[in-house]
């Protein structure tokens, strides 16, 4: 019997140290504004900044 309760609680203890690991990975693959700018050829990386990205859409997108 208590082989089994510490069967359970080391199952659990492991299952728990699994999930808390945290990978911060961007699914739609980021890269930083100065590299985008390369890539695409630009002169300038104002249009690839995250606070810039509002000016891309259109009027009816505004949230």
């Amino acid at each position: 019997m208590m082989k089994i309760k510490i069967s359970v609680v080391l199952a659990v203890l492991i299952a728990f140290c699994v999930s808390s690991c945290y990978v911060n990975k961007h699914p739609h693959g980021h890269v930083p504004p100065g590299q985008a700018k390369k890539v695409h050829g630009d002169k300038s990386a104002k249009e690839y900044a995250p606070g810039q990205q509002k000016h891309k859409r259109g009027k009816g997108n505004n949230r």
